[in-house]
């Protein structure tokens, strides 16, 4: 299996499935959809441009039938995939801008209101060192991203 096997594509979502999904489930779905674009089955009535997107619709099927068919690939493919989101280096619960933070004139920091109920706050330095903001009562963490110009 190449990277761009493991990092580009998600191949479940080529075949409108799931990872959990049987392998009988697996195999309907890409038959429905390698019959649907397989080249033979094209009508003469499009047009080239769409003869060529259903072509490389079909190789992508094809390719994500190669891989999720297999039992052995399969079960490495949804390690990696596994794997890919373990070693993301935080878990960001939400993306904010600036702007939607309040200002708290009493302590000179930014607040935003997390979830849980409790509060994110930064300081106006600490936004310029990191957009990464921790819940002062939970695990969460947001990204204040710069104002969008709204």
């Amino acid at each position: 299996m190449t990277s761009e096997n493991r990092t580009e594509k998600d191949w479940y979502s080529v075949l409108g499935a799931n990872p959990s999904d049987s392998p009988a489930v697996l195999r309907q779905k890409y038959q429905k959809l390698a019959l649907l674009y397989h080249p033979d089955k094209q009508h003469g009535d499009i047009s080239s441009e769409q003869d060529a997107e259903g072509a490389q619709r079909f190789i992508e099927i094809s390719r994500a039938w190669k891989i999720l068919g297999n039992e052995e690939t399969k079960r490495a493919y949804d390690l990696q995939q596994r794997d890919g989101k373990l070693s993301q280096s935080f878990p960001v619960d939400n993306h904010i801008h600036m702007e939607d933070m309040t200002w708290q004139e009493d302590g000179d920091y930014y607040s935003y209101a997390c979830r849980c109920g409790g509060q994110y706050t930064a300081d106006q330095r600490d936004l310029e060192q990191t957009s990464l903001v921790n819940c002062d009562s939970c695990s969460l963490i947001i990204e204040v991203l710069p104002d969008s110009g709204r």
